[in-house]
């Protein structure tokens, strides 16, 4: 297990060098001279040069390269062009909007996926298994951002429940804060939960047709409980991968949820920094949510190799 965990945090370290490299060098080739794309089309030459020689962008591209890196290894994720902020403060303010509604998000996906999964599977054949499987399908075409603006009809507008958009800092009332939430966390969880249904569904079938459950059952265990003692872990192999995919897809979904209710997040956070042209915030935070979704593919191979020995023994 040393080994194969040894393999996959160099994969690891690798893949987040590359992807550090492609970043840097597409922000640089795309932008051209960043000091005339922040300052724009009017900026007389000596203001470029100005700001080039304060930021360091006059310096070779390697050197501007490592400085970097060995920044973000500091915690030194750079300084905005327009306010001077410092890029670590601005990611660290909206982490608290962003954290809970992808994990709350992803958890209720879950909640809602696995028994809903498992109970298609064991019920395949019947009415109430094709509804769900049905349903599923259907959730799965459904846009996130159409999936927000339909709970906002009925629970915001119709209903008036909840708000339809906006944030209450949870300094100013934790109660305010899960509220704005809400159905942002819906909108998320709900579509990540169709998409999970269709591949539990899938994986318990899967197992259910497997020998060793025929054995079990042929032991004296019941259908559920044989599924329970001998099949879940089996089961939950394909799940975790897919669960580690979804992620990246989940951090998609939050820049249109955020946009659509008005959250002051991450993923907005950058849209709003591109269309300024804070070359030096997107760059660090995109590199930040890059070494996340790496990280959590990180996880998910070393939790496929504790619950499947053939796994590690054979890569």
């Amino acid at each position: 297990m040393a080994i194969y965990a040894l393999r996959k945090l160099a994969f690891f370290l690798g893949a987040v060098f590359i992807a550090s490299v492609a970043i840097f060098l597409l922000i640089r080739g795309a932008g051209g001279n960043v000091a005339a794309v922040v300052l724009g089309k009017s900026a007389t030459p000596e203001a470029i040069n100005a700001l080039a020689h304060a930021y360091g962008l006059d310096r070779p591209l390697p050197v501007q390269y490592f400085e970097w890196v060995r920044g973000m290894l500091s915690g030194d994720l750079g300084r905005s062009f327009r306010t001077n902020e410092s890029v670590a403060d601005l990611v660290t303010a909206r982490l608290s909007v962003s954290i809970p509604l992808a994990l709350s998000g992803l958890i209720l996906g879950l909640i809602i996926a696995i028994p809903v999964g498992t109970y298609a599977a064991r019920n395949v054949g019947t009415p109430s298994g094709a509804l769900l499987a049905l349903v599923s399908q259907i959730g799965v075409a459904v846009p996130v951002f159409w999936a927000g603006i339909l709970l906002s009809l009925l629970f915001g507008v119709r209903l008036g429940w909840l708000p339809t958009g906006g944030w209450t800092d949870w300094s100013d009332s934790v109660w305010g804060a899960i509220r704005s939430l809400v159905l942002p966390v819906l909108s998320l969880g709900l579509i990540m939960a169709a998409v999970l249904i269709r591949y539990v569904r899938s994986a318990v079938l899967d197992v259910m047709n497997q020998d060793y459950l025929r054995t079990a059952r042929a032991a004296g265990m019941t259908r559920t409980e044989a599924l329970l003692k001998v099949g879940l872990r089996n089961a939950s192999l394909p799940l975790v991968t897919i669960v580690g995919l979804q992620i990246a897809e989940l951090i998609g979904g939050t820049v249109i949820i955020e946009t659509v209710f008005s959250l002051p997040g991450l993923s907005r956070m950058i849209l709003a920094n591109v269309a300024a042209r804070e070359v030096i915030v997107v760059q660090s935070t995109v590199m930040l949510i890059i070494i996340f979704v790496i990280g959590v593919n990180l996880i998910v191979d070393l939790l496929y190799g504790i619950l499947d020995p053939r796994v590690r023994s054979t890569r």
